[in-house]
């Protein structure tokens, strides 16, 4: 298979770097808040820090950066790759929040962040790709 050149990695980097942090600072506000509206951040009875929350959303959404910089260089159409593939990956995060030892409103909210993180990424990494 033959290497399909696309869009310049620095815009994909810087832009997905950009992303990734605003994605964190966003999870771990909205797990900051959630906890300050009484929703617990324990699971399976030890408790999670806020930081967490942005520390998990650096690494996954670096995981992601690097899959679009992949698909970049490999795949016919980029984009459209990367945002079926990260969509799918972002339902199937969910399913450790549905199985982990926690309320249910916790489990809710660890589903938000994922969602959130996802809403923020994706579409930052997505346009940067090539259609």
């Amino acid at each position: 298979m033959s290497v399909i050149t696309t869009a310049p990695a620095k815009p994909l980097i810087t832009g997905g770097l950009a992303a990734t942090g605003v994605a964190a600072l966003a999870t771990a506000t909205v797990a900051a808040v959630g906890n300050f509206a009484g929703i617990s951040l324990e699971l399976n009875g030890a408790p999670v820090p806020v930081t967490g929350f942005a520390v998990l959303t650096v690494i996954f959404s670096l995981v992601g950066l690097a899959l679009a910089l992949v698909l970049a260089r490999t795949a016919r159409s980029p984009r459209t790759a990367f945002v079926r593939t990260t969509v799918v990956l972002t339902a199937l995060s969910v399913v450790p929040d549905l199985l982990v030892d926690a309320a249910p409103a916790t489990k809710a909210l660890l589903m938000l962040t994922h969602v959130v993180a996802a809403a923020i990424v994706i579409p930052a990494v997505a346009r940067r790709l090539a259609a």
